[in-house]
């Protein structure tokens, strides 16, 4: 199914069923929705209910010409809690997604239960050293690179994920790939975090990129009601590195709002 932003742009939704609060999942960059999936299972194995967007450019969504930010991402958010999300989500961002969904607690209309972001870059962004930088902007419609960027950003990966990991970015904009990476890097106004009120959880794990200390200074420090948990023996990507492990953090955290 397919909900409207705000800009009229078409945003492709998944929804399983289950009971109680909405899990809603926002994906990061380079990725749709369906990077996801291992984690929706083990969700669904639970009977949760579980709300999934691909963001405009990713997946099955629509492709607009611009623009690829931080704010038109949370627009479509907001639009997919709008109409799916129910009365309180916990809205679950991973990386990007996490800074999208930062965004989105921010905004006063969105009433969450809670808010769970891992491995985020936190909503002030991340500037990348001028080596990575130059690896990550190579990136769109390159296989090979963000097969590269997995590599470097996994620690417990198996060969089939990753491949269908790769095929999940091969649906995204190549457009879309390289406006996201500059917004995410640059980040938006962390002044933003001051207005979130909803119960918050960052995971942090083995990411070589973003580890612990990092976002506990970054991110959990920053925002009033936030926890730190660790999940060791993942990557940048827990929910398809160790998605059972994920998934029963989440619902511990949710059967706590």
């Amino acid at each position: 199914m397919r909900v409207s932003s705000s800009e009229g742009v078409k945003i492709a939704v998944r929804v399983f069923e289950g009971q109680g609060p909405s899990v809603v999942l926002v994906h990061g960059w380079m990725m749709s929705g369906h990077v996801w999936d291992p984690l929706v299972e083990h969700l669904q194995a639970r009977d949760v209910r579980v709300v999934v967007p691909d963001l405009r450019g990713c997946g099955d969504s629509e492709r607009p010409q611009s623009p690829y930010s931080l704010d038109s991402f949370a627009d479509d958010v907001s639009a997919v809690l709008r109409e799916h999300g129910g009365d309180r989500a916990l809205l679950v961002g991973h990386s990007m997604g996490g800074q999208i969904a930062q965004l989105v607690a921010a905004r006063p209309g969105n009433h969450l239960a809670g808010l769970a972001l891992l491995n985020t870059v936190p909503l002030a962004g991340l500037p990348l050293p001028d080596d990575a930088a130059g690896l990550f902007r190579a990136a769109p419609g390159s296989r090979e690179v963000q097969g590269t960027i997995l590599d470097l950003a996994c620690v417990a990966l198996t060969p089939e994920e990753r491949g269908r990991l790769l095929d999940v970015g091969a649906t995204v904009d190549d457009r879309c790939v390289a406006e996201a990476l500059e917004a995410w890097m640059a980040g938006a106004d962390a002044s933003e975090l001051d207005k979130i009120r909803a119960p918050t959880l960052a995971l942090a794990t083995d990411d070589p990129f973003l580890p612990p200390a990092f976002l506990q200074q970054a991110v959990v420090d920053k925002i009033a009601r936030a926890k730190l948990a660790y999940l060791p023996g993942a990557g940048h990507y827990p929910a398809a590195e160790r998605p059972a492990e994920t998934a029963a953090i989440l619902l511990a955290f949710r059967a706590g709002l």
